[in-house]
């Protein structure tokens, strides 16, 4: 009985020391894989994994003969003792260890290394606190997936947006994807140009000369004229005919004398010209954003058409528009001023210098035009063109000899004088302005009344706000910028040149 009780106390000794080491051993490598007591002869695999730079100590049933790492440069298996093997993470990725022992039997293990987490997070943190620092007061979440940097939360405008992305992109070498929501921005500012055109033309002529002809006086048939002003065509007759006088040109006196067949055309005539021009076109755009303005007309005239091979010209019916124009691109720069990209314009048609083409009579256009870049404050003005042109033109014709006899030399003189006095300015003044309650903005008084409607219906939409016409708080970044790109451009706006629109053609024999 006593020799029973020793070896019963002896083994449960043993086995309390056994478990106390167990226990011991698991509290100083809590990562310790457990593995199977019996040695196996099937190739069955272990799932291992293991952070880049941390390590795991594998405790076995029996003693290792052999240790073999797939991929040394992913991990490494070194045994401490015959029964522990000790495995460090060195690069991300996956690999096979492969463990022999002392009676034949072998273990697979799986090796996964996952990337260090203290490199993500320090990574992160610099993201954080420098987003932090830049934007301060803003709602900005940074998270980490597969080496790509997502960003989250609410910024106040694109600026922000940009900025952002900017810093997380300086701590990856993945993407960053943007998932930032922006507040709405305010509507843009509008701008108020208004363009004062004042013109004053005045012309001063005088015009003095003679032509005198003869049909026969003193039985000669003659003429005499200076050749500035238009003098008479004077054929002698045939067959007792007598001589006869053509005039193309009466001028704006005219005698003749039938007695004695002698006649005179007189050019006496003075002219004064007054043309004033005050033009005001006042054009509303938005910040940035290109506007037009034209009043005026268009007047058609026609381009001839090369004709083909035994084929006709066709004449097309082209149109020239004319009138007061202004183009302008305001911008608002940071320093509050309004940058301006302006052209006005005033053209009219000038049928003192048309042209016959063809039997169409074609007048000439006036232009007045100035186009010019320029920087203003807010109501300021600018006088961006002027014009003072001064001319005085004489010309002066006499007859030899004729003309230099005292007194009577002036009938064989003409002359002709003009005088132009041109002022011209243009005066720009923008304003930033806002829009205004509605049926506050004065409209022109109608002389006489229009006729009454046929309903009683007010012509307009219900002005209640529902959910879908009330405008969110905030919306994604891509959707803000899609909502900025510029609009397609209104067709039909025309320009300086020919508008072909509505052309007629018609076709001429050659």
């Amino acid at each position: 009985m006593k020799a029973q009780a020793g070896v019963t106390l002896a083994c449960s000794s043993a086995l309390t020391l056994v478990f106390c080491a167990a226990v011991a051993l698991q509290a100083q490598t809590p990562a310790t894989t457990p593995l199977p007591a019996s040695p196996t002869s099937q190739d069955s695999a272990n799932d291992l994994s293991v952070a880049v730079g941390k390590s795991v100590v594998l405790d076995l049933a029996r003693q290792v003969k052999q240790i073999v790492v797939g991929i040394g440069d992913i991990a490494e298996a070194t045994a401490v003792s015959p029964t522990q093997v000790l495995v460090n993470g060195k690069a991300p990725g996956e690999t096979s260890l492969i463990l022999w022992d002392v009676s034949g039997g072998r273990q697979f293990f799986n090796v996964t290394v996952r990337p260090s987490t203290y490199a993500t997070n320090d990574r992160l943190t610099g993201i954080r606190r420098e987003l932090r620092t830049e934007l301060p007061g803003q709602d900005l979440r940074v998270s980490e997936e597969n080496g790509n940097i997502f960003l989250r939360g609410t910024v106040r405008d694109l600026n922000s947006s940009s900025r952002a992305v900017q810093i997380a992109s300086t701590a990856t070498t993945g993407k960053v994807v943007n998932l930032l929501n922006v507040n709405v921005p305010p509507p843009e500012r509008q701008i108020l140009l208004k363009v004062r055109f004042a013109s004053v033309d005045r012309s001063k002529s005088l015009q003095l000369g003679m032509n005198l002809f003869s049909t026969g006086f003193g039985n000669t048939i003659g003429q005499i004229s200076t050749g500035q002003y238009s003098p008479p065509s004077v054929l002698g007759g045939s067959g007792g005919a007598p001589a006869t006088a053509t005039l193309s040109n009466e001028l704006n006196l005219f005698a003749f004398y039938p007695g004695i067949n002698l006649g005179a055309t007189i050019q006496a005539l003075e002219q004064k010209g007054l043309v004033e021009i005050l033009a005001e076109p006042n054009v509303l755009a938005e910040n940035g954003k290109q506007a037009s303005f034209l009043a005026g007309g268009m007047y058609p005239y026609p381009m001839v058409q090369a004709a083909g091979v035994g084929g006709s010209a066709a004449i097309t019916i082209m149109f020239q528009q004319y009138g007061v124009r202004l183009n302008f691109i305001p911008t608002i720069t940071p320093r509050g001023t309004i940058r301006l990209q302006v052209a006005p314009e005033v053209s009219a048609l000038d049928f003192s210098n048309a042209v016959q083409i063809s039997g169409f009579l074609e007048p000439a256009i006036s232009v007045r035009r100035v186009k010019t870049e320029v920087e203003l404050g807010d109501g300021q003005s600018f006088a961006i063109g002027g014009l003072l042109d001064k001319r005085d033109t004489e010309t002066f014709q006499k007859i030899p000899f004729l003309g230099d006899i005292p007194i009577l030399g002036k009938f064989f003189q003409s002359t002709s004088k003009n005088r132009t006095d041109t002022e011209l300015i243009v005066i720009v003044t923008p304003e930033i302005v806002s829009p205004v309650p509605g049926g506050t903005i004065p409209v022109p008084k109608y002389p006489s009344q229009f006729m009454p409607p046929n309903s009683d219906t007010p012509m307009h939409t219900p002005d209640a706000k529902t959910a879908e016409s009330t405008q969110a708080p905030t919306i994604p970044v891509e959707q803000l910028i899609d909502s900025m790109k510029p609009e397609t451009q209104l067709s039909g706006s025309g320009s300086s040149g020919g508008y072909s629109a509505g052309a007629v053609s018609t076709t001429s024999p050659q």
